[in-house]
């Protein structure tokens, strides 16, 4: 299994109102610069949150359709892993949550991303850093209400 690459910030909210806007799928391409589609295939009944859902991305030369499956725990934590995809051939990831106070909370994401064309190790580590500050910037400004 390829390195995952991993980074923080600090969100001033609590980890539910943060998980609740990291369960929204639907509202993905409103705030992420890469997501363009997304439909929610199945949720859990007990959570009523997203347990399958289907991406259309495009994020510089990747462009892509793949499918997402999603583990929830509490407002701790949320797993995904890759059920199918194009161009993409891994795509496993987390958001875990800690609170710092109570009106502030860590969110540490997790990545891993293998794509079918041909990229130098450093490269990809490099890119999944992007992503991963990038998404993490764009939480932060949907959570807070914000412009930067």
């Amino acid at each position: 299994m390829a390195a995952q690459t991993t980074s923080s910030i600090v969100v001033a909210a609590t980890p539910a109102a943060i998980m609740a806007v990291i369960a929204d799928l639907d509202a993905y391409p409103e705030w992420t610069a890469s997501v363009r589609e997304v439909e929610v295939l199945t949720v859990y009944e007990d959570s009523g949150r997203p347990a399958e859902a289907k991406f259309v991305l495009e994020a510089g030369p990747i462009k892509d359709r793949y499918t997402l499956s999603y583990e929830w725990d509490g407002d701790d934590e949320v797993r995904w892993t890759l059920v199918e995809g194009g161009m993409i051939k891994e795509l496993d990831g987390s958001y875990a949550l800690a609170a710092v106070d109570d009106s502030s909370t860590e969110v540490t994401y997790q990545l891993t991303v293998d794509v079918a064309i041909p990229m130098l190790g450093l490269m990809k580590r490099k890119a999944e850093k992007v992503i991963i500050d990038t998404a993490l910037k764009e939480l932060k400004k949907r959570v807070e209400g914000v412009d930067e």
